[in-house]
Formats: C-alpha cells, structure tokens, sequence
C-alpha cells in the first residue's frame, strides 16, 4: 500500500503521516510531499519518502502520485485560489489512478453558507465529477484555534460573534487520527463522514478557563461587523478578518456543530474534550 499525504509540511498533514507509522504502516509506503522540502526533513529521517509538490504545479502532483494507491489530499490554505490548485490535484489524481482519495473538507459543506465552504464544495463536486473513489473528512473547527490564544483570553478576554452557537472542535491530533484509521481499514470508500468533538459554546469556554485557570475569563459577543473590525485593529488583515467574523456567524447559526458520532466511532473511543485540551495548554 502507497499512499501520499499532501500538505505534510502543515500541522495536520505532518501529524497523519506520524499516526500512520504509528499504526504501523512502514514508512517506504508513506510519501509526505509540500512545497517546502527541507521542512520534510524530519520525516525523511523517520524514513517516509519526501517529495516538493505545488498545488500550482501539476507536474509535481503528477510526478508525486505515479503509482500511489491512495492519496490524503489535505485541502490547501490559500482561500480564494483553492478552486484551481484542488482540480490540479484531481486532475492528476484521475490520471495517476489513485484508488482513494481521502480530502479534508468542512461539517455539511454542501449545504453550509460559510464563506469557507464555498471552496470545499467545489472540490467535493470536482472529485466526484472525476469519478474518483473517495472519502470526504469534513473536519469541525480546530480545538488549537482556541487553546492557541489561552494567553490573550486570560489577558483580554474571548471576543467574537458566535452567539449562543456551539461548535463540535477537536485537536488536529484525533482528525489525523481518524483521516489514517480511514486509510488504513476498509469499509470507508464514497462515505462522508461529519467530523467533531463534543460541542460548546463560546460562553462555556470562557467559563471553563475560568475554572482551571482561577481567573475570571469572559465572552464578549459582537456584531459580526464589529468583530471584524476588532479582528483588523489587532493587525490581521481585513480580508483574512472578515473570513474569521464569517466563521463565527456560522458558528452562531450551528453551522459548525456536528450532528452524530463520526469522529468517535472511527477513532474507537470519545474525542479529546476542550477541558482537557485547556488543561494540557496551561
């Protein structure tokens, strides 16, 4: 069994390589390919093939997928070009004969109105249109996304635009998981799978990094346009500001709150829940 994990230079890609060696796949069958090579390097030295691809590319694609089996096609990060650089992919995915593709995609991205899903939708249509033996993992929001900003929260607070909303996130770690168990066990070609941990709400995260840090933390919620200027005074940029502010509206209108227990059945037990991801990252 070949298979190729696209994007292994990012935090997810790298960790579904690792769970795949973990669970013992040998490493001359793994091939982690990204833009930057010398970030695989610590791959290549677990043993795992390493190869540069460009989602621009479609020679490197086509040079990287000749003869693999199955493909972990981790969706790119340029918002707005992901469209064009995804049909590289499976255009070349078609041509190499990839008997798998397994793409990380976003919970209900055929009926979700966040701008985020656009982009996904389209490349589930364009992996289905190319008759393509597939799995769609579409991953909740990142537990990190929040554990990430546990210094700000406690020094500020949690700002946003979620409402009432409540999100099913999970740590990168159990995604990869579930993305190698889905590689590497049968019974999972053309399903979908809607991928989450157990959900919260804004208010309630707040509330738990309270409890556990023994400061009083609190969830200021704004209008979506707000946030986005909130978003744009701390630096990020507009457009990259309206995107995250349009996440939170969809938050807030449970677009990202998963319904059943995907991601627990393929893991074979419960998700990391956020208690435990706070308590880990203080």
């Amino acid at each position: 069994m070949s298979i190729v994990v696209t994007g292994a230079t990012g935090h997810l890609g790298r960790l579904i390589v690792a769970s795949l060696l973990d669970r013992g796949v040998p490493a001359d069958q793994i091939v982690a390919v990204g833009r930057d090579v010398d970030r695989l390097a610590g791959l290549a030295g677990r043993g795992v093939a390493t190869q540069h691809v460009d989602y621009e590319d479609p020679e490197s694609l086509q040079a990287a997928f000749a003869g693999a089996e199955q493909l972990m096609f981790v969706s790119g990060s340029e918002v707005g070009r992901r469209v064009v650089q995804h049909g590289n992919v499976v255009t070349a995915a078609k041509a190499a004969g990839i008997g798998l593709v397994a793409y990380t995609s976003i919970p209900k991205a055929d009926t979700s109105s966040l701008v985020l899903a656009a982009e996904h939708k389209a490349t589930e249509q364009l992996i289905l249109d190319a008759g393509l033996p597939h799995v769609f993992l579409r991953n909740s929001w990142y537990l990190e996304n929040y554990t990430d900003q546990l210094p700000t929260y406690l020094q500020h607070g949690v700002a946003g635009a979620a409402g009432d909303g409540r999100v099913s996130a999970a740590t990168r770690a159990d995604y990869a998981e579930a993305a190698t168990v889905v590689l590497t066990t049968e019974g999972h070609t053309n399903q979908v799978y809607e991928l989450g941990g157990a959900p919260f709400t804004m208010t309630e995260m707040a509330a738990e990094l309270s409890r556990q840090s023994g400061n009083t933390v609190t969830y200021l919620d704004l209008p979506v346009d707000k946030y986005t200027e909130l978003l744009v005074a701390a630096g990020l940029p507009e457009g990259y500001a309206a995107v995250l502010a349009d996440g939170d509206r969809g938050l807030a209108q449970g677009e990202l709150e998963v319904a059943g227990d995907d991601l627990a059945k393929l893991l074979g037990r419960r998700a990391i829940t956020l208690a435990e991801a706070i308590r880990a990252a203080l």
